[in-house]
């Protein structure tokens, strides 16, 4: 199980109407970086969070249709709106979003005082980790934003001419996500509309003039905004492990149930007459279970126990290719999919060698890759434990993924 820290869903709002006036000509929102859109990045950085339960995409009117139907925009972004000429005009434009799809839904699946992430567009390099402390500042201290230390020395010009040298112990460059749960923002609102005469370059200026606190966190050097043209190659730089994830992330998954009394077994998505079937909530599948924890893993999504958790709200003997599948479109929610998988059971019986290629075939259609990319191996021999014994069966997976649209 992932070791990140627990936190409540939380909603995002993704500034995309920047003008680019400083690109040269270039829209720096579809400017490419490693073969995606600058925006791509930012969005999907979003959608690999498992708690981001919303995520809204304002941007300028003439881009909206473009970007509804781009088919590099995550499946778990909720909807791309219009938003207005200034940033806080586009940033409530997404509240007002949030507001109206809870009015419409079940409020028991919208917290009153959820946190909202605000987002640019234009900052393609964002970590997981650092959406998930943003979140859990915001949820805490009711703001919160990461900061990075200025480390050139300042200074105040005057024309051409430098003033003063500006002590910069006390400075920070604010970077985002800002987060802020809906009540506090809803009390700057209330002292300055967001379409007041005065402007807010962010968050944080908004509510500092409320006298509002905003907690600062520690920031990310990588987390750059595209700004000016060389901020490309910056940007393809610092992504790294990310450029990477382009290629494929591998996770690595198992699972171990003891035989029980019912037949048949439910082993790698088929059924085995012939052996009794592994005890557990759904059907056992413990080569099911591993691959999709797998999956999970390198999606960064969690385990498969906090997906479908052995309580009333999994049906009992649900079929572990059932769970897979689910899988398969949690990946797909968050722009990703399964490019290989490796497969190993562990099992003293039954004798397995005459099934795995029926394993293969279904996994793989499960998961919706050809049966080349699919290896499942068993080991059978000179087993110790349980396995040994013949009183249960384990397996382990390693699985790839990749983002949705870079190739197969």
């Amino acid at each position: 199980m992932s070791s990140r820290q627990t936190i409540q869903p939380f909603d995002v709002i993704v500034v995309a109407a920047g003008s680019s006036r400083r690109m040269g000509g270039v829209d720096k929102l579809d400017a490419l970086v490693a073969g995606r859109p600058v925006l791509a990045w930012a969005t999907w950085a979003f959608a690999r969070v498992a708690e981001a339960r919303r995520i809204v995409v304002v941007t300028s009117a003439d881009r909206v249709t473009r970007y509804r139907a781009a088919a590099w925009m995550p499946q778990r972004v909720s909807a791309v709106i219009a938003g207005g000429a200034r940033r806080q005009e586009s940033v409530a434009a997404g509240i007002r979003w949030l507001r109206a799809d809870d009015a419409s839904g079940d409020p028991r699946d919208h917290a009153a005082d959820r946190v909202v992430l605000v987002h640019d567009g234009a900052r393609p390099v964002i970590s997981a980790d650092l959406i998930v402390r943003v979140a859990a500042a915001a949820a805490k201290h009711g703001a919160a934003i990461p900061v990075v230390s200025v480390s050139e020395t300042i200074k105040e010009l005057d024309g051409g001419v430098v003033r003063r040298t500006v002590d910069r112990a006390h400075l920070a460059a604010a970077q985002t996500p800002q987060g802020v749960r809906l009540s506090v923002l809803e009390r700057a609102y209330a002292m300055f509309p967001p379409d007041s005469r005065e402007t807010w370059t962010d968050e944080a200026a908004l509510l500092e003039a409320c006298t509002i606190t905003v907690h600062a966190l520690s920031g990310d050097a990588d987390n750059l905004k595209v700004t000016y043209p060389p901020d490309l190659a910056r940007a393809a730089r610092a992504l790294g492990g990310q450029l990477s994830f382009a290629a494929g992330r591998p996770g690595f998954g198992s699972d171990s149930h003891p035989f029980g009394a019912d037949r048949p077994l439910a082993l790698g998505g088929i059924e085995i007459a012939d052996a009794p079937r592994l005890s557990g909530h759904s059907d056992g599948d413990v080569a099911l279970h591993a691959v999709a924890d797998a999956l999970l893993g390198a999606a960064g999504l969690g385990d498969l126990g906090r997906q479908f958790p052995a309580d009333a709200t999994t049906p009992a003997g649900l079929a572990s290719g059932q769970m897979l599948a689910g899988v398969v479109e949690l990946l797909a929610d968050a722009g990703l999919s399964p490019r290989s998988v490796d497969l190993t059971i562990v099992a003293g019986r039954p004798h397995l060698g005459g099934r795995l290629d029926e394993m293969r075939t279904e996994i793989a259609r499960i998961l919706g890759v050809d049966a080349g990319a699919v290896s499942v191996k068993a080991s059978t021999g000179n087993l110790s434990g349980d396995e040994g014994a013949g009183r249960a069966i384990s397996a382990h997976a390693i699985a790839v993924v990749a983002p949705l649209g870079l190739g197969r």
